[in-house]
């Protein structure tokens, strides 16, 4: 069950799964233990042009698009959810706001240091009184001559103890809102007033590192705001509605892996003198995992495209981040079921993925924002055809 790709991505889909079977699998265990960033790793992706794979040849990217990046991002988290996360929120996030926002001059620098591994990203718009409630973003910005002058702070910033460039959003006029008072930045780790907190302790992610940022008169040069002022929300909405759809693509990668351990597990072991995969409970369990993944995998894909042709996708990518994640949990704890005990060690990879896959059904967007975005999307539709008649 695998969905059509041509030649050109079934070769980018092999060489990211070597790639995670040579250099990833052997040390996620490791690196989870001791909460480590796997630098050496980011540094053997940047050599393979894994970090750009989206974007255009012409600033040091792969030009493989939405449909390759989801693969990259599927093959990546069947072996390590932490390095999928980082690389996630560097490309996804931080290059994709560049890409999608950027002007020439910030993508020559900025994109082509990100896409080449000289740089790393983050992207920062979660605060304490903002979550799923990103319109209510407390960071303050005031223009002073040549520069911005940044005044607040973010959490839950992933990659923030070590980014070398953050896209941030902060308030610009709040008397405009959220639709024309915010502002996205380019902010640089040695600029001064700026920060980054302790590295957050976490259920799972361990080795994507966490932290808050703070932000004390930090002075931005004003071509460092991405693009127009005011226009921030819709910089950050435009970025989340493809993320997502890359965020199901790693969900759908986890929950293959997760499958395909359980499959082997039940081929192999033997309960009452008889395989456990003879017995109808089992049988059940497997054929549901397999209809989630047949599905995951059509709408991920299906949304890629939808993306790559320039079409809005903002109904697509919620129902696939909400259906997606869902079913990567459900299936991660299903394969650990059918492992038993064994299951519940660490000797086996499932209780790493199934802590790490927890928190997908918050991060970019909880699946309860999802829900209400989706209807959103549908009720639009309704109204549009009531005004029709």
């Amino acid at each position: 069950m695998e969905y059509a790709l041509s030649e050109e991505q079934r070769l980018l889909r092999q060489m990211v799964r070597d790639f995670a079977a040579k250099e990833i699998a052997p040390i996620a265990q490791q690196i989870d233990e001791e909460e480590r960033v796997p630098f050496e790793v980011l540094r053997k992706a940047a050599e393979l042009g894994l970090l750009g794979v989206p974007f255009p040849e012409a600033y040091g990217g792969a030009d493989a698009g939405m449909v390759g990046y989801c693969i990259l991002m599927e093959e990546l988290n069947r072996k390590c959810a932490s390095t999928t996360t980082i690389i996630g929120a560097h490309t996804h996030l931080c290059s994709m706001s560049i890409h999608l926002s950027g002007n020439p001059e910030q993508k020559a620098h900025y994109l082509r240091g990100l896409c080449s591994g000289r740089m790393l990203g983050a992207w920062a718009l979660t605060e304490a009184g903002a979550g799923s409630d990103a319109a209510g973003i407390q960071l303050a910005a005031r223009r002073d001559g040549d520069a911005w002058v940044l005044n607040g702070s973010k959490i839950w910033i992933t990659n923030g103890p070590f980014a070398d460039v953050i896209v941030v959003f902060a308030v610009t006029d709040a008397s405009l809102g959220a639709r024309g008072g915010m502002t996205a930045f380019l902010v640089e780790k040695g600029f001064a007033g700026f920060r980054p907190g302790k590295i957050e302790a976490k259920m799972g992610l361990r080795a994507s590192h966490t932290s808050a940022l703070f932000f004390e008169d930090c002075r931005v040069p004003a071509e460092n705001v991405l693009g127009p002022v005011g226009q921030g929300f819709a910089v950050a909405m435009q970025t989340l509605d493809i993320g997502r759809c890359s965020l199901g693509a790693s969900s759908l990668g986890a929950a293959k892996e997760a499958y395909e351990l359980a499959l082997r597990y039940a081929a192999e072991r033997r309960q009452f003198g008889r395989l456990i995969a003879d017995f109808q409970a089992i049988q059940f369990k497997l054929a549901q995992m397999a209809v989630k993944l047949y599905a995951m995998e059509q709408i991920v894909y299906d949304c890629a495209h939808r993306v790559e042709r320039g079409e809005p996708a903002t109904l697509e990518s919620s129902i696939v981040k909400l259906f997606c994640t869902d079913s990567a949990v459900a299936i991660i704890d299903e394969a650990i079921q059918i492992h038993g005990g064994m299951g519940f060690s660490r000797e086996v990879p499932l209780e790493r993925m199934y802590r790490d896959a927890r928190v997908t059904r918050i991060f970019e967007g909880t699946n309860e924002i999802q829900h209400h975005i989706i209807a959103g999307e549908i009720l639009k539709t309704v109204g549009h055809r009531l005004r029709l008649s």
